[in-house]
């Protein structure tokens, strides 16, 4: 006997499919949907089909957008000097909500993982160099891939791919979070914030 009707089990099973939603997550959310009014329900499913609809990348970072080029490639005002490179349009957000960085953007949609058979040429590496020749020239590449063994791998390729372009290859300075204690750092943590220690003024 089937306890589920087959709309409730079909929105479970799709929801499943999200990452960080297990199918007691999905469960829960399907039952909220079914108890509040129809019209937030609705609400939903038109944000969910205009993310869809609306949405591309940009031609030119490869960023999430709802215009082409987007709102940053297309501003005057940033510095088309450099170019900082992220594994995903969340790193973008996250740069910018620190209001340090005034450069442009490039979006690999991913890093370099031969286990899960991702290659160079799945990610948006090689739309990278033509843009180090662009009007105002390219004086820096910043590599703000993360710290993990994907990331590693994917910044030293791109450092490799960069070389003799004349453009100065940079990497996210990496060390102690702040409020972070010395006796909770891993061993790697503490001898990159040795390495990148600074003179105090």
């Amino acid at each position: 006997m089937q306890v589920l009707v087959e709309p409730v089990a079909r929105l479970m099973e799709e929801l499943a499919r999200l990452p960080g939603i297990g199918p007691k997550t999905s469960a829960r959310l399907v039952f909220h949907l079914l108890r509040v009014p129809a019209e937030q329900v609705y609400a939903l499913a038109d944000a969910l089909r205009d993310l869809r609809a609306r949405t591309r990348f940009c031609s030119i970072c490869f960023n999430i957008t709802d215009v082409d080029p987007c709102a940053i490639c297309s501003d005057p005002n940033r510095d088309r000097s450099i170019i900082c490179v992220v594994e995903e349009p969340l790193d973008v957000l996250a740069i910018e909500r620190t209001r340090e960085y005034h450069g442009l953007y490039h979006v690999l949609h991913g890093t370099l993982s031969p286990v899960e058979g991702i290659g160079p040429d799945d990610l948006h590496i090689a739309e990278l160099l033509p843009r180090l020749r662009a009007e105002v020239p390219v004086r820096e590449v910043i590599i703000a891939t993360n710290p993990n063994m994907e990331g590693e791998a994917t910044a030293m390729y791109l450092a490799r791919r960069l070389a003799g372009s004349g453009v100065k290859i940079t990497r996210l300075a990496r060390g102690l979070p702040v409020g972070g204690d010395l006796e909770y750092a891993d061993q790697v943590t503490l001898s990159r914030a040795l390495a990148g220690r600074q003179a105090m003024e």
